[in-house]
């Protein structure tokens, strides 16, 4: 369970954070009453709970080894790594294990550089796979796709332009999960906000996307 602070001060707005270190904090303006506080919390519960789980999921990335035995997810799976001395450096997916090659098996930045570039690169070539599916559904195209490291979601889309950016981390998710963050931003492309329209056209196209949600949170 997490605890939230309640900062009471001088605004016209309500804001709602959570910090990496998983501290929520809301703040209110003076007047606001505590019924109403508890409306808000109650309302933002899933939301709430949605973040400190994703970086609850860097925390233990972070505590990684990158050593042989360890386990790391790629498309809902678990895979343990194999860390393999050689002249050729590279990572490969083999026989249910995620094999990394490399000169200095005692190089802990070097493995952990390698793997992610695998990840990214993996992730975009995937995701991009994914998008294609999708964009008739939406009839709009991408005009741009970036993949990197995002600390609070696992994507993000600018109407206007026609960009969408996904988490590299969402790779290592089920591709019902990938499926339901690229539909997510696509639909973006349709209806610029969360308005009920948004919601209908996901349950339109997407009925299940609440399951798959529950699904990428866990």
């Amino acid at each position: 369970m997490y605890s939230v602070s309640v900062i009471k001060k001088e605004v016209k707005n309500i804001s709602l954070k959570v910090k990496p270190s998983c501290e929520v904090s809301l703040t209110v303006p003076l007047l606001t009453e505590e019924k109403y506080i508890e409306h808000i919390l109650k309302k933002r519960q899933g939301w709430i709970e949605e973040k400190i789980a994703f970086f609850q999921s860097y925390k233990q990335e972070d505590k990684k080894e990158y050593v042989s035995g360890e386990s790391f997810n790629y498309l809902g799976k678990h895979y343990r790594l194999k860390v393999i001395a050689s002249e050729t450096e590279s990572v490969k997916l083999l026989r249910g294990y995620i094999q990394l090659r490399i000169k200095d098996k005692s190089d802990y930045e070097s493995k952990k550089q390698l793997l992610d570039n695998w990840y990214r690169d993996k992730a975009y070539l995937y995701f991009l796979k994914i998008m294609k599916q999708y964009e008739p559904i939406v009839k709009k195209g991408v005009k741009s796709l970036k993949v990197r490291k995002m600390k609070s979601r696992w994507g993000s889309c600018n109407p206007s332009k026609g960009y969408i950016n996904l988490n590299t981390e969402l790779i290592k998710k089920p591709r019902s999960c990938v499926e339901y963050v690229i539909f997510h931003e696509l639909t973006h492309l349709v209806h610029h906000n969360h308005s009920r329209a948004f919601y209908n056209y996901l349950n339109t196209y997407m009925p299940d996307w609440k399951r798959r949600k529950e699904r990428l949170e866990a």
